[in-house]
């Protein structure tokens, strides 16, 4: 059985090399989200929210493979971060953001595989948030992308970049929420070697 992997089948996407800013067509995709606000280093809703949502993640594999017949590699986690003020993210004032964690499904996987898969993983985890969990459709389209090396709040000057010259020397604007893929384990990865892909959707400004 070949296992469905989002970084192989999508590879523009997941494994870009450019360490500065350059376009990409990001296909429409759908995930299992949760929602929240607050600083993700010291928030105990997003240590829940991304505990639920690997818990869901893993049982909707688990039951496409037995009831389907069809594996796939449980996808890197995802987050799209917005606030009211775009200046806190270059500012790294954490409590102002809000966040949406993503894991990446396949297409095959349905709402009805989710309500499954969540109901099972209330019943063995007994997480709560698993009840806010649901399925989300992104449309990003063209975004602008990099692949980011080191600590996480090495990323304002990245973003001040975006914000203040790149997205006014190719005339674009932003188009949605700014959102990170996380392609290391922070609990086992040194700050200096942690990679996550910033991406950007994007549109002409005129």
């Amino acid at each position: 059985m070949t296992r469905y992997d989002v970084k192989r089948e999508l590879k523009q996407c997941y494994a870009p090399r450019n360490t500065d800013w350059a376009l990409v067509d990001v296909p429409a995709q759908q995930f299992i989200a949760v929602d929240g606000r607050g600083d993700p280093n010291t928030s105990a809703d997003y240590a829940r929210a991304v505990e639920a949502l690997y818990a869901v993640a893993y049982t909707i594999k688990f039951t496409s493979k037995a009831a389907l017949g069809r594996d796939f590699v449980v996808g890197p986690l995802e987050g799209l971060w917005w606030s009211d003020r775009p200046e806190v993210f270059t500012t790294r004032a954490k409590d102002a953001w809000h966040w949406r964690m993503l894991i990446s499904q396949p297409d095959w996987i349905t709402d009805d595989l989710i309500d499954e898969a969540k109901q099972a993983a209330l019943a063995k985890k007994g997480l709560p948030t698993i009840a806010d969990i649901r399925r989300e459709t992104l449309k990003e389209g063209t975004s602008a992308q990099l692949l980011h090396v080191g600590p996480y709040d090495d990323e304002g000057p990245v973003l001040a970049r975006l914000h203040r010259e790149y997205l006014a020397a190719d005339n674009l604007r932003m188009s949605g929420h700014h959102h990170e893929i996380y392609l290391s384990d922070h609990r086992r990865t040194e700050p200096a070697k942690l990679k996550t892909i910033l991406r950007q959707p994007v549109r002409t400004a005129n």
